[in-house]
């Protein structure tokens, strides 16, 4: 499995903003308040309090006054820097048609009923129209960014001074490759949810004897209680230590680095709260030092030196876009022209008026990775370069 760091770039920022959920959490009346203004276009209050909520998992009125005007001015620079690039994509006329979008869509709703599809977008208080209108602009966005990156061409003498520079990096180091089916008796919410520890127990054994005669992604994607459902379970690879950091019991470590053979999958076992069955799909039982020559190295420094590019020209065009764009915050004017309460009026119920006993230390990244809801209980944190 490939495990190389990427430059986190536009492709990430301006794609996060597109799924928003939740309720209002103003004084603001932000169904009507215009943020942000993109070549007269508007960015509604709403829209920025939507994405908060997300993020916040609908505790949003435990930020202090601080936190939430810090949490606005963030997450609108990214829905203006979403804005921006898609009107640049619309005036070069890469807009996706109704076909890709209808099949975007289907791709999304693969492992799920309609109904809990439909429950999904309920919760992110989005319709069906509006989950197509977001995901036209990301396809717009991809296809803008597609046309300027395409033809990136890595040579040899590049990928020759990234192994040079990475070398020991390069060690295939002991350990797991594994993937989860997580199941919780605490009502989450997930699809197919389990709200108690009998529908718990009974949930992973029936998944047990379905693993049987079907596939094991399918089945996590359709009925795992984890995050990691859309990789098909997949939580990357693991080191004994990183096992035992996230709780994993000795008798599966000693399974998984013992008799159990590639391919094959864990009896439940529960820990942490939760049930589990890990499938193995790789081990590595030594340290391996691999060479620039060494199978596979080659290419994954060429696609690690490849994507660092895009990345690159990522940002670059959004700064383009920018430069070319008229923008106008009317959040962050009223901030300056209200310093006393941030122009808040207040942001959230009881959160401009007192501080909470223990609210977060900083507002919500806008645009950081580190926002994932993942809680698988391997975390999967990518290497320095290629393994």
């Amino acid at each position: 499995m490939r495990n190389i760091a990427k430059v986190v770039g536009v492709t990430y920022l301006v794609a996060l903003g597109f799924v928003l959920s939740g309720c209002q959490s103003g004084g603001d009346k932000p169904e009507s308040t215009v943020a942000a203004t993109v070549n007269g276009r508007n960015i509604m209050l709403r829209e920025v309090e939507q994405l908060i909520n997300q993020q916040m998992g609908g505790k949003q009125a435990q930020l202090s006054m601080l936190q939430m005007a810090q949490a606005r001015l963030q997450v609108l620079d990214s829905l203006i820097k979403k804005e921006v690039i898609f009107q640049r994509a619309e005036r070069e006329k890469l807009l996706p048609t109704e076909d890709e979008i209808t099949q975007y869509v289907t791709t999304q709703k693969r492992g799920m009923t309609e109904e809990e599809f439909q429950k999904q977008l309920n919760a992110m208080n989005q319709s069906v129209e509006g989950f197509r209108e977001d995901t036209r602009k990301l396809l717009a966005i991809q296809k803008l960014q597609a046309k300027y990156t395409s033809n990136v061409n890595i040579s040899d003498r590049e990928v020759e001074e990234y192994y040079a520079a990475n070398k020991e990096a390069f060690t295939n180091r002991r350990g797991v490759e594994l993937a989860e089916i997580a199941v919780d008796p605490r009502d989450n919410g997930a699809q197919d949810d389990a709200k108690n520890d009998a529908d718990a127990k009974l949930k992973i054994d029936t998944i047990y004897q379905q693993l049987k005669t079907a596939d094991f992604a399918e089945v996590a994607l359709a009925r795992s209680e984890d995050p990691s459902n859309i990789r098909g379970g997949d939580i990357g690879f693991a080191t004994e230590d990183q096992l035992r950091e996230n709780g994993f019991p000795e008798s599966l470590i000693t399974e998984l680095f013992g008799p159990m053979e590639v391919g094959s999958y864990s009896a439940p076992v529960q820990f942490r709260g939760r049930w589990f069955i890990f499938k193995l799909k790789r081990k590595q039982l030594t340290n391996e030092n691999r060479t620039l020559e060494s199978q596979g190295v080659r290419p994954e420094i060429t696609e690690t030196l490849r994507e660092q590019h895009q990345q690159v020209l990522n940002a670059a065009l959004l700064e383009v876009a920018l430069n070319e764009a008229k923008i106008v915050n009317n959040l962050a004017a009223n901030m300056i022209n209200n310093p006393s309460n941030l122009g808040l009026r207040p942001a959230a119920a009881g959160a401009a008026t007192s501080q909470p006993t223990q609210a977060p230390t900083q507002a919500p990244a806008a645009a950081s990775p580190a926002t994932s809801t993942s809680s698988s209980p391997v975390p999967v944190k990518p290497a320095a370069s290629p393994k």
